[in-house]
């Protein structure tokens, strides 16, 4: 892997003719429940979207249900062990097929309102009176299939009639990031296990979460735990900000640990050049990956309104490690605070978007001005543009 070099005096002078300053987008990008529905309809309900964890529905008629956009989706396992995605909605009526957020099957999932019955591939196999209606097509009635790919131990679902390139939009991210998709494949995350999850309930705007995700400006002030692992965010440019580049532990940290302990050794696919180095990717529009050596942390965004979205946060590690009973709590703590520290941030942030001091936005420094990709992309799609924003 290329690892790009911190920012050099040539560097500097090379952006001298871009301006410090750059325009974020207007406050009400923010608040506005119009634009928000606009997302949904225009941002998740038509690019793949990482809904569950493909472990966690680990036998046949195990379900989850997850908000994609406006949609609540069903995501199951069939009888040969394959995963499956509909639009929770029974085709009698449209009452929601499963209620709970999780759980278990036998066979069939049965509508609690007319008992309208289908199989863990969606058929319609059994209704009251079915049988005295001949002319009533189960296939036609049969429950609305969702797109679905599996990755990273992750299934993604897209509700669009016409789902785009997999590879381009998702796998691309990644090597957008890294410069290449082997430098992600050798963590093997599809292989780690769940060592702990967390969830967060946070009170602002889904692009505030991501914005501050994306930048490091901020680290120096409010993740002292993070830059003492990682000495060079305390300078403000996070390894976003450099193709391939991956921030390197300080000398004295023993693992990505919230006391820089040893952690658990390192993952046995990763490269040298990746020992030692944190990497970050956002994977548009709701999943940012975290790459150290022992370990993967993925979060998931589930927006829910314009000022609220419901992040869930695993960290996954080798699965002897988690089979051993370790104590995987320094390393979970870490990043817990970090996510603390950055989700109080935004809230801090989210009821500004009302103020008429900030009715035209803010401004980016050069450190941030990564950002300004991610503005483009979100008015590009609402726009229609269905091409990426690429820099």
């Amino acid at each position: 892997m290329t690892t790009t070099p911190a920012p050099s005096v040539a560097t500097a002078t090379a952006a001298a003719a871009t301006p410090s300053l750059l325009a974020t987008l207007a406050g009400h990008h923010y608040t506005d429940p119009e634009i928000f529905r606009q997302e949904q309809e225009k941002i998740f309900e038509r690019l793949w979207f990482c809904a569950v964890r493909s472990a966690d529905l680990d036998k046949p008629g195990a379900f989850r249900t997850v908000r994609v956009g406006r949609e609540s989706v069903l995501i199951t396992r069939n009888r040969t062990g394959a995963l499956r995605a509909f639009l929770n909605v029974c085709r009698h009526r449209g009452a929601q097929l499963c209620t709970e957020e999780s759980g278990e099957v036998r066979r069939n999932l049965q509508c609690p309102y007319h008992a309208w019955t289908y199989d863990l591939d969606g058929r319609l196999v059994a209704a009251p009176n079915l049988q005295k209606m001949p002319d009533v097509d189960r296939g036609e009635r049969a429950l609305v299939a969702v797109a679905l790919r599996e990755w990273l131990g992750y299934a993604w679902v897209c509700l669009a009639d016409e789902p785009p390139s997999f590879e381009d939009t998702v796998i691309g991210a990644a090597v957008e990031r890294l410069g290449d998709a082997a430098s992600l494949d050798r963590y093997r995350t599809e292989g780690l296990a769940l060592g702990k999850r967390l969830t967060y309930d946070v009170a602002a705007n889904w692009k505030l979460i991501i914005e501050n995700f994306m930048e490091c400006y901020h680290c120096a002030t409010i993740h002292p735990e993070l830059t003492e692992v990682l000495p060079e965010f305390a300078d403000g440019f996070a390894a976003q900000y450099y193709v391939g580049h991956g921030a390197a532990f300080a000398e004295e940290a023993g693992g990505f640990t919230v006391d820089g302990t040893e952690g658990f050794g390192r993952l046995p696919g990763i490269e040298d050049t990746q020992d030692r180095r944190y990497y970050a990717i956002t994977v548009r529009p709701q999943v940012f990956v975290n790459l150290v050596p022992d370990h993967v942390i993925v979060h998931r965004m589930f927006p829910m309104a314009p000022d609220r979205t419901v992040v869930e946060c695993d960290w996954l590690y080798l699965p002897e490690v988690v089979a051993s009973g370790a104590d995987v709590s320094k390393s979970v703590e870490l990043f817990h605070r970090v996510n603390a520290q950055d989700f109080d941030a935004c809230e801090r942030t989210q009821p500004a978007m009302h103020s008429r001091a900030y009715r035209a936005g803010g401004v980016l420094v050069p450190s941030e001005h990564h950002i300004g990709v991610f503005h483009r992309w979100v008015t590009d799609r609402l726009a229609g543009e269905e091409a990426p924003c690429q820099e």
